[in-house]
Order: C-alpha cells, then structure tokens, then sequence
C-alpha cells in the first residue's frame, strides 16, 4: 500500500464495524484510525468489539468523527452515479465521506471494509480500499436499478427503495455494456 504514497502525506485508515467485527486491532494499523459515530451503535454494547473501540479511542489511537455535509453530498452523488444508492445505509455514507474529507485534508485514507458496495463507490472516487475477511470487488460495477415484479428499470440515483408503481422492493444488477452502432457494424 505504501509503494505509491507520496512523499509527506499522512497515512488514515478509516474503519467500517466489519473492520471491528474481523477483529482488526486500531493499535497495529500505521497511520491514524477513524470512524464515525454510527459504527459504535451498529457494533452495540458489551461484545469485544466495542472494547477494542472504546479503547482505541480513549488511547487516541481512533479518531470517531461525523463528517461535513460537503463530504456526504459528493459521496451521495458518486453512490447514486454507480447505482449503489440503494444498498448504502447512512453510516456507509458517512464513512465514504469521511474518506474523502480526509483526502481533501492531505491525508491517504484507506478504508477497510468487506461491503462490497462501498468499495464499489470507493474505487469510483479514487480512494483505496482493504477488505478484511472477503476478497473484495474484482472491477468496478455500474448498477441499474428495477423492479423485480414489474420489470420497470429506473435511473441509477432513484431515491425509492419501493417500485412507484407496483410497491415491490428495487432490486439492481449490473449495467449491461451496449455496443454503439458504430461497433456492430465494425464487427460485420
């Protein structure tokens, strides 16, 4: 990871609870940790992984911090651009945003998750990523959003999470890549 870093760049690994939940130790990471503040309430009270947390952040080693609502916005936007939108919780996208304002602040965040989703919206905005217990995306996806009843097909940044027409849950899958005409008739 460090074979492209720059020269004098600050090294931040911002962590999801899958980051916890895997077992990862904040004191054996280079650079500073951070979080924000919904990965306490979805690793909840009284497991080892919530004293790995409080005790990284009561040494310093883990900063718990919300992001900017600039940072939400563009990571909201890069969400809805990849069609991930709809597979995003909130604390998802507060950790893609804090990934970019720290970015925006000088640092080299790299964010260790095993959500395939945010590493899909990662990669997008140009920010590394690690997972931790899986292998993580193999290429980046664009995804179209429809409805699995109806068949309706929706913009990627469709705000739903029910079909406007028949009340069904959106499903996505992956854009199909069209040829351009000019390919198909390259090809004849």
């Amino acid at each position: 990871m460090s074979a492209g870093r720059s020269q004098g760049q600050k090294k931040a690994v911002v962590l999801d609870a899958s980051a916890f939940i895997a077992g990862l130790d904040p004191f054996s990471l280079e650079g500073q940790a951070f979080t924000v503040p919904g990965v306490k309430t979805e690793i909840g009270p009284g497991s080892l992984c919530s004293l790995r947390l409080r005790v990284a952040e009561e040494s310093g080693k883990l900063v718990i911090r919300s992001p900017s609502e600039e940072a939400l916005r563009k990571a909201r936007e890069a969400s809805a651009y990849m069609g991930d939108a709809i597979k995003l919780s909130e604390v998802d996208l507060e950790l893609l945003a804090l990934a970019i304002e720290l970015k925006e602040e000088g640092y080299e965040p790299i964010l260790a998750t095993d959500d395939y989703a945010i590493q899909n919206v990662a990669e997008r905005m140009g920010i590394a990523f690690t997972p931790l217990a899986t292998f993580g995306i193999r290429e980046q996806l664009r995804w179209e959003v429809y409805c699995p009843a109806c068949h309706a097909r929706f913009p990627p940044d469709v705000e739903e999470k029910e079909c406007p027409i028949c009340g069904t849950l959106l499903k996505r899958r992956p854009a199909r890549k069209r040829r351009g005409r000019r390919a198909e008739h390259a090809r004849a």
